[in-house]
């Protein structure tokens, strides 16, 4: 089914989903495509993969690849696959880019360039050169704790005078920005929050969404508070944010090892990640399992469905460090 050329997919809660490895440390599709579905069933809009929780720094070009077919075929036209597609060379950007159209991607996910701490000329020239190499709707990726470098607000603005680039994934944690921002944008161009635990402030000072980790997590949940804050039930709306608020802030910390052990808790995925990132210390553990009881089975697990008796906390497999296995 087509889709129509509207944003306003691009709202909500979307979650960013991690790639899932399997005991041979290889990218485990099965368990991607499972995750997929399970965000679609709760009626997510929009599915990111290949970005920061994805771990797009440590996967090959065909890693990517197949992550992003996986992900369309799971979506099987339902809801947009955005596909991160960032790089601190324009070149490998702009060819990350072109092979995400090729596999399937209906919009992609740039970051603002890292490590090499462009000015602001240089990040401008940087996306449109990324603009320029595809037909697909382009999102804005603002993360200076990782990028060193900002999108600086005139860039920005600059930028979304030409209808391909569609929105801005802010992950600043500057709740002023929507505010600041909305009434000099485009009325299509979409500002999504990159922070769950601010996710809510984000809406009420003009967003229109969130790109979530914990999301992962408790899908229906975060589903149900953007909801809510949709239909102007502001009070069920903040309950919800209050309930999930130590979950999001235990795995914004560490990100994404602690979302995987969260997944890995409930039968999921398995909690691997790859070096240079480890797996978490047992006291981190213990305060993730902490935060999935106190939320509940139910409402992580609605459809009833429990961990799996073949992944266990136990299972050193599970949370060691990838070669750390004795």
């Amino acid at each position: 089914m087509p889709f129509d050329n509207s944003t306003t997919w691009l709202s909500g809660c979307i979650p960013d989903l991690p790639t899932p490895f399997d005991e041979a440390g290889e990218v485990d599709l099965t368990a991607l495509a499972g995750l997929c579905e399970r965000q679609i069933k709760v009626g997510a809009s929009a599915i990111v993969v290949g970005e920061t929780t994805g771990e797009f720094t440590t996967l090959t070009s065909a890693e990517l690849d197949a992550i992003i077919r996986t992900a369309a075929g799971a979506a099987r036209g339902r809801v947009r696959v955005i596909a991160g597609a960032g790089s601190n060379s324009t070149n490998e950007a702009v060819e990350r880019t072109r092979r995400a159209e090729l596999a399937g991607a209906d919009a992609i996910l740039s970051v603002v360039p890292y490590y090499n701490k462009p000015m602001q000329a240089g990040i401008d020239a940087h996306f449109r050169a990324i603009a320029n190499a595809t037909a697909l709707p382009v999102v804005l990726h603002d993360n200076p704790a990782r990028t060193v470098r900002e999108l600086a607000d005139g860039t920005l603005l600059k930028l979304s005078e030409s209808p391909q680039f569609v929105g801005l994934m802010d992950s600043t944690g500057d709740l002023s920005r929507p505010a600041r921002l909305r009434p000099m944008l485009p009325a299509r161009f979409r500002l999504l929050s990159g922070d769950d635990t601010t996710a809510l402030a984000f809406l009420c000072s003009g967003g229109d969404g969130s790109i979530s980790i914990a999301s992962n997590i408790a899908p229906a949940m975060f589903q149900r508070m953007f909801s809510s804050y949709r239909q102007g039930r502001m009070q069920s709306a903040q309950c919800l944010q209050q309930r999930l608020l130590p979950l999001a802030a235990l795995i914004a910390k560490e990100n994404p090892a602690a979302v995987k052990y969260a997944l890995s808790l409930l039968g999921l995925a398995r909690a691997d990640t790859r070096l240079p990132l480890a797996g978490l210390s047992d006291p981190a553990k213990a305060s993730v399992a902490d935060a999935l009881e106190a939320l509940g089975e139910n409402d992580i697990m609605p459809d009833g469905k429990n961990a799996s008796p073949a992944i266990s906390a136990q299972d050193r497999a599970y949370n060691a460090a990838p070669g750390d296995i004795s």
